[in-house]
């Protein structure tokens, strides 16, 4: 086995997405996960989550009790179970992906002009 392919199956990401492979096989699902499905799915997910935060103030919102914080982790699994599952289908590998991101924000926001700013970079 190649070093890269060894280094795959060890990544988490790429564990998770096996295991989201089997899972979905097991029960035949995979004949319902089309990008559009998928992203659907997701985008759901994602609004599950934003409920928890719905008219919760700011403070009120990093200090959940323990049983609602349990709940938004079980949203955010969702989310994250979901984006993985779209990225499969999509062949995107999820952490490549963000580090471009990651450098492509970095010029869009330089830190002499974004440093405590919430403005876009458009408005610069």
């Amino acid at each position: 086995m190649s070093k890269s392919r060894l280094a795959e199956r060890q990544d988490p990401l790429h564990k998770l997405r096996d295991s989201l492979r089997q899972f979905a096989a097991d029960r035949e699902w995979d004949q319902f996960h089309s990008p559009k499905n998928l992203a659907i799915a997701l985008s759901v997910e994602a609004a599950e989550l934003l409920e928890h935060f719905q008219w919760v103030s700011d403070a009120d919102s990093t200090g959940f009790p323990p049983e609602q914080t349990a709940k938004v982790r079980q949203e955010m699994a969702d989310v994250l179970l979901y984006l993985v599952l779209l990225a499969d289908k999509l062949d995107v590998d999820l952490a490549s992906a963000a580090a471009e991101k990651i450098k492509l924000n970095a010029a869009k926001y330089p830190v002499a002009k974004a440093r405590g700013s919430s403005k876009k970079y458009t408005e610069f």
